[in-house]
């Protein structure tokens, strides 16, 4: 190398066993690692009794330390005030696989809403920032149709998250809209599970997430007085 030359310094690269070594040596658990290519959700936990299942995004095997102290911190925490994380993932969306193009312009600017600032801040404070699926709200219908539709839905196909309109009023509480909300990136942070040939959509796991909400009780005790113990609160498609 001649004199003055500058040398490159290229970003370490794990594989998979560094990469759990040091995040069980981070974190102090035992840790089952799945590397993954989904572009719907970077990062998800999964806690068994004494087991802990974490699959990431390839993109973290080119991660730096301070990107593993934060992934750590979400690994134990559940949830934690992430900026690095979730700058790593903007910087690294070019790794991300293509999706097929939203047909439809998402729109999110409502009467009394918005749901790209309710996404955003759920995105933070549940999910590290973790998650990319596209939010909507849905159509307007009759009234009729509406009563017949459910509040929120995520389709698996799209990965796209659509709200009812109808949850756009003044008399609609914010904690209310924003726990149907978190409902459906529950659904895209876990992901559907098939079990004996069947879809397991809101499953045990599921319904344990669903409660972390911070205004869960509140919510389910407004809904069962606004539309009654047959409302069907969001579904995956």
């Amino acid at each position: 190398m001649t004199a003055g030359a500058q040398q490159l310094v290229l970003p370490f690269a794990h594989d998979e066993h560094t990469l759990r070594d040091q995040l069980q040596k981070l974190t102090g658990r035992t840790l089952y690692l799945i590397i993954t290519d989904n572009a719907t959700s970077m990062l998800s936990i999964r806690k068994k009794t004494e087991n802990i299942t974490v699959r990431l995004h390839r993109m973290f095997l080119h991660a730096g330390t301070d990107v593993c102290i934060e992934v750590a911190d979400f690994i134990r925490k559940g949830r934690c005030n992430s900026p690095l994380l979730r700058s790593f993932i903007r910087q690294n969306s070019s790794l991300l696989k293509q999706k097929p193009p939203f047909k439809v312009k998402p729109r999110v600017i409502g009467e009394h809403y918005c749901l790209k600032t309710i996404y955003e801040s759920l995105n933070s404070e549940y999910f590290g920032g973790t998650i990319t699926v596209p939010i909507t709200w849905g159509r307007g219908s009759s009234a009729q149709r509406v009563r017949m539709r459910t509040l929120g839905s995520y389709n698996v196909n799209t990965e796209t998250i659509r709200i009812n309109p109808l949850l756009d009023k003044r008399s609609v509480p914010a904690y209310f809209l924003e726990f149907i909300v978190y409902h459906e990136m529950l659904h895209a942070y876990l992901g559907i599970k098939n079990r004996n040939g069947r879809r397991s959509i809101h499953s045990k796991e599921f319904r344990l997430h669903e409660k972390k909400f911070r205004h869960y009780s509140k919510a389910m005790e407004w809904e069962g007085k606004r539309f009654g113990a047959g409302r069907r609160r969001g579904k995956a498609e």
